[in-house]
């Protein structure tokens, strides 16, 4: 088993495309789980190692604009997915057990959801304002 590399990288304050590779002596990660899309796509791209995967989840910067995959091979035979539940629940065992581990460390303490953001129902206008605008952390919270 290799060992798990934790550093946080804050990607707005600095380059953190240079820092994965300082960390990682140049080799690159194998995945990388890019929300932010637009502003950290080719940075995202380039942190990966040879066949590594980029995990495209969110888009709170924006949509990721039009890309030519022949990329993918020049940098080194990389892989893109956009996973989205639709999708996913073809696959049954697979999102079964993966939902069922997260509720499990969840209740058992192992997995703290951080929870910064809550807004009363009405506001939720505002909530989506903040969410859009970049001004969130963790999850948000809609409250009836």
């Amino acid at each position: 088993m290799q060992p798990v590399l934790t550093k946080m990288i804050l990607y707005t304050r600095e380059d953190f495309t240079a820092k994965v590779r300082e960390f990682t002596s140049g080799a690159g990660v194998p995945v990388v789980y890019d929300s932010v899309g637009k502003t950290t796509f080719d940075g995202s791209l380039a942190c990966l190692r040879p066949r590594g995967i980029l995990v495209l989840y969110g888009g709170s910067s924006g949509a990721v604009p039009p890309f030519d995959l022949i990329q993918l091979s020049t940098r080194g035979s990389l892989y893109i997915t956009r996973p989205h539940a639709e999708g996913l629940h073809s696959i049954p065992r697979g999102v079964g057990t993966a939902r069922g581990d997260v509720l499990g460390w969840v209740a058992d303490g192992s997995l703290k959801l951080r929870l910064e953001h809550s807004y009363p129902l009405a506001d939720a206008a505002q909530g989506h304002r903040d969410l859009e605008g970049r001004k969130t952390t963790g999850k948000v919270l809609l409250i009836p």
